[in-house]
């Protein structure tokens, strides 16, 4: 293995892939990653899958057999998506079984025209969960306003969550929440706890992008608004898991809700590459990488220690700072899940597209 990526993993930090391609499963690919790299969990989403589509030849086969079959667009991306997911589930189980169900996942997220849905949620991820049918799975739902009850009713049901497209601390709040109360119904049912795994996925490298446009060239609080956040959220997460609330769901078994770090990929050309990997690294997170980051980090990436811890009030006065320059942290988490929910259908759109002409080619 790697000795970057080993010493990342040996703080505390679990690497996830946020890729997944049938060129990828079929290749060898995957599974060389997990032997070379280190990586315990794949994560994808609509953008991940159009873009696979859109390169790969591996799907044909099974778009010409659903096309013989009489099945229209909807059904041919759920099926065509779902086996990608199974076998990437069936590749991670080894690491599954040997963390006892903390890594080894792979994530299929609901459609993101449900958004705003919370009962079209509910329904979509009981139907993904059961037609994948492996432990390892876990059901990406994005955080906003109509899915928290939707991940509350999720994690009641005995269904692994990943929780996506968060900016804001007290939208985070509101998911850790919507979690504990998951848990809090499930333990009412009798459910096993402990079969029942979350991660929260707060998203990075976007906040930065949106405050920094905001800042002149040469001001220095460009690239501190994104590791601020993060940290902030990190803060939030011990306060929310260190309750006697959670001790007393803990005390049944139950795990506790895994920040992960998501859209790690750094934007900014003027930034370290690596910024949102080697300046978050706390134990007990995730960071779901590109490959393009995985690489990055593998060839020189520093893992100094904590980053997290003892960051606290340094962020606060980030944030102070620029209010003080005149932007709005509510705003600009308030456009970043807006235009997140927009960017992930225009995705799904681009795939239904990228289908149907594979449907129509076939």
């Amino acid at each position: 293995m790697n000795d970057r990526l080993k010493a990342l993993a040996d703080a505390g930090v679990s690497i996830w892939l946020d890729d997944l391609s049938r060129e990828r499963i079929e290749s060898g690919n995957l599974a060389q990653l997990v032997a070379e790299s280190g990586v315990v969990g794949v994560t994808t989403n609509p953008s991940i899958f159009a873009s696979a589509l859109a390169k790969g030849e591996k799907y044909e086969p099974q778009v010409k057999e659903l096309k013989e079959s009489g099945a229209d667009i909807a059904t041919t991306v759920f099926e065509i998506t779902t086996t990608d997911v199974q076998n990437g589930c069936d590749i991670m189980m080894p690491v599954y079984e040997a963390s006892g169900g903390f890594d080894g996942r792979v994530s299929l997220e609901v459609d993101p025209d449900l958004a705003r849905d919370t009962e079209g949620t509910i329904k979509l991820a009981h139907r993904l969960w059961e037609r994948v049918s492996r432990p390892n799975l876990m059901i990406k739902i994005p955080a906003t306003l109509e899915g928290l009850p939707a991940i509350t009713a999720a994690i009641a049901e005995g269904i692994s969550v990943n929780v996506t497209l968060i900016f804001s601390l007290e939208r985070y709040r509101g998911v850790m929440d919507a979690y504990l109360s998951g848990l809090e119904q499930a333990a009412e049912a009798g459910r096993d706890l402990s079969t029942i795994h979350s991660v929260a996925s707060f998203f990075v490298s976007r906040v930065d992008t949106e405050v920094d446009k905001r800042l002149p060239e040469d001001s220095p609080l460009r690239g501190t608004a994104a590791l601020a956040n993060a940290r902030l959220a990190f803060e939030a997460y011990e306060d929310m898991f260190g309750s006697d609330r959670f001790e007393a769901l803990k005390a049944k078994g139950a795990n506790p809700q895994r920040p992960l770090w998501a859209s790690t990929g750094v934007k900014d050309p003027n930034l370290p590459d690596t910024l949102y990997v080697s300046e978050l690294v706390v134990n007990g997170t995730v960071n779901t990488m590109p490959e393009k980051t995985l690489e990055a980090f593998a060839d020189h990436g520093e893992v100094i220690g904590d980053r997290v811890h003892n960051t606290y009030e340094e962020s606060r006065d980030a944030f102070a700072a620029l209010e003080r320059e005149g932007i709005s942290y509510d705003e600009v988490v308030r456009l970043l899940e807006d235009e997140g929910l927009d960017k992930f259908e225009a995705s799904w759109n681009e795939l239904l597209e990228t289908v149907q002409a594979e449907l129509d080619k076939a």
